[in-house]
C-alpha cells in the first residue's frame, strides 16, 4: 500500500482530547513496545510532561527497541539542547527537520516549509495522529502558565491504516536524518527548474483527491491524508473543499489559524446558501495577533452570507478538527491558511463513521456553548479594513518568499 490509498476499511479509531488523554495512552503503547517506535512533531518541549514521554522513549530503548525521533528545527529549536542532554548515550536516534542552529540557515531555501506533522507509531500496530505537539496542555511557550488546558484533539488508530502512518513518519525521519529534504527541494537540481519547475512538478504530482469509499468497506472507513511539497501538494485542501461541497445539513469546523483559500471559501459560501448550517469555531483568546486579523478580514464576507462564527474563549484554541453531516470528520495538524495548505508538511485522518464523528460533534458542540458568537458587526470599519490590507499584503509576501505556487 502507497500514501495514496484513499479510504481503508475494519480501523479502530479512537478520539483523544488534549495531552491529557493523548500523552498516557502514547506512553502506555511505547512502555508495551517491542520491536520499534516512531515519533514525528513540531514541538517537542521540555517540561516534565515531555520529559516523562523521553523517559519512556529511553526505557523502551534499554529493552531493545528501535527509537527513532524526528522533531521541527524551529517548532523544538529551544528543546534541542535538553533533549540531546537527555538521549546522550542512549541508541535513541533524534532527527531534526530543517535545523536552525546557524544564523546562515535562516537564508537558506525553503526555510519556511517546517515539519508540523504530529505522528506517533508503535509496532506498526498502534498510531496517534493528530494536532497536539509534546507540550504540557496548561503550557503556552508564548505566554506562560494557563489555567485551562488548550483545546486540541488526536486520535488513536488501530488497524490498516496504520501501515500508512507509519510510511509517512519514517519518510520523514529519513529525509531529516539525511539531511536533505528529497520530495520538495528535488528540483532544485533539475537543469532549467525556474523555467520549466512547476511544469515538472505536475510529473511528480500524486493524486490530489481521496477517491471514493468502496461500499464495501467494512467499518471504521478512514483515510490518512498527506500534505507535502511535490506530489501532494493540495490533498488536505481538497479533502476539506470537496467534504463542504457535498454538504446537506452541517459543516462545524474548529481551526486556530483560519485564512482558507478561494476554493474552500467559495465551498463555504456555497454551502450556507443552500441552507447548510455552517458554524466556524476560532480562537478568541490570541496567540498570534496578526493570525486573529487574518480570520478577521474574513469575517464580513462570511457573515453575509449567514456562516455563523464563534471565538473559543475558556483557553487557547489549537484544534483542528471538522464534522460534516454527522458522516464526515477529520482530526490533524493542519490549519486552514496558506502556512498548513500550501507550505507545511501536515498529516490529517479522515474519518467516515457516524459513532466517530459522533463523538467529535459532541466536543465540538460542548466548545461552542463555552464561546463567544461573532455579531453581523465584526468585520467592518476602517480598522477592518486595514487589517485586511495588512493580512493581504502579508500573505502575498510570504507565499512569494515561500516559493508556494498556483492560486489560493
Amino acid at each position: 500500500m502507497g500514501a495514496d490509498t484513499g479510504f481503508i476499511g475494519a480501523n479502530e479509531v479512537e478520539l483523544l482530547r488534549g495531552g491529557d488523554q493523548l500523552f498516557p495512552a502514547m506512553a502506555a503503547a511505547i512502555r508495551r513496545a517491542h520491536r520499534e517506535v516512531w515519533l514525528a512533531t513540531y514541538i517537542f518541549h521540555h517540561d516534565a510532561t515531555a520529559l516523562a514521554l523521553v523517559d519512556a522513549l529511553l526505557e523502551a530503548d534499554r529493552r531493545g527497541v528501535r527509537v527513532r525521533l524526528v522533531v521541527d528545527g524551529f517548532g523544538s529549536g529551544a528543546s534541542l539542547p535538553t533533549l540531546r542532554q537527555r538521549l546522550a548515550g542512549s541508541g535513541v536516534a533524534l532527527a531534526v527537520f530543517r535545523p536552525m542552529d546557524r544564523w546562515w540557515r535562516w537564508f537558506q531555501r525553503g526555510q519556511l516549509r517546517r515539519l508540523h506533522q504530529k505522528l506517533c507509531v508503535v509496532d506498526s500496530e498502534i498510531a496517534f495522529v493528530g494536532g497536539i505537539n509534546v507540550i504540557d496542555d496548561r503550557l503556552d511557550i508564548r505566554h506562560g502558565v494557563t489555567d485551562a488546558p488548550r483545546l486540541d484533539f488526536a486520535v488513536q488508530l488501530r488497524g490498516g491504516l496504520v501501515d500508512l502512518v507509519a510510511q509517512g513518519v519514517r519518510s520523514i525521519w529519513s529525509r531529516a536524518w539525511l539531511g536533505r529534504d528529497f520530495d520538495d527541494a528535488l528540483l532544485d537540481y533539475v537543469p532549467l527548474r525556474r523555467r520549466f519547475g512547476l511544469w515538472l512538478t505536475q510529473l511528480w504530482r500524486g493524486p490530489q483527491r481521496l477517491p471514493e469509499p468502496s461500499a464495501r468497506l467494512p467499518p471504521v472507513c478512514a483515510a490518512f491524508v498527506l500534505r507535502d511539497n511535490l506530489r501532494r501538494r493540495r490533498t488536505i485542501e481538497h479533502a476539506y473543499a470537496d467534504a463542504i461541497r457535498a454538504a446537506q445539513r452541517s459543516v462545524d469546523i474548529v481551526c486556530p489559524y483560519f485564512y482558507p483559500g478561494q476554493r474552500i471559501r467559495q465551498a463555504l459560501r456555497d454551502a450556507a446558501d443552500r441552507g447548510v448550517r455552517v458554524r466556524l469555531l476560532l480562537q478568541g483568546k490570541l496567540d498570534y495577533r496578526l493570525a486573529g486579523w487574518a480570520a478577521e478580514a474574513l469575517y464580513a464576507d462570511l457573515l453575509r452570507h449567514h456562516i455563523e462564527i464563534y471565538e473559543y474563549m475558556p483557553a487557547y484554541l489549537h484544534a483542528k478538527v471538522a464534522v460534516v453531516d454527522d458522516e464526515w470528520a477529520t482530526v490533524g495538524s493542519s490549519n486552514i491558511d496558506p502556512l498548513s495548505l500550501l507550505v507545511n508538511l501536515e498529516a490529517n485522518v479522515v474519518v467516515l463513521d457516524r459513532g466517530f464523528t459522533t463523538r467529535l460533534a459532541a466536543e465540538i458542540e460542548t466548545a461552542i456553548a463555552a464561546s463567544a458568537r461573532v455579531g453581523e458587526a465584526a468585520g467592518k470599519g476602517w480598522r477592518a479594513l486595514v487589517h485586511r490590507a495588512v493580512v493581504v499584503w502579508f500573505a502575498y509576501v510570504f507565499l512569494r518568499v515561500a516559493g508556494a505556487t498556483g492560486r489560493y
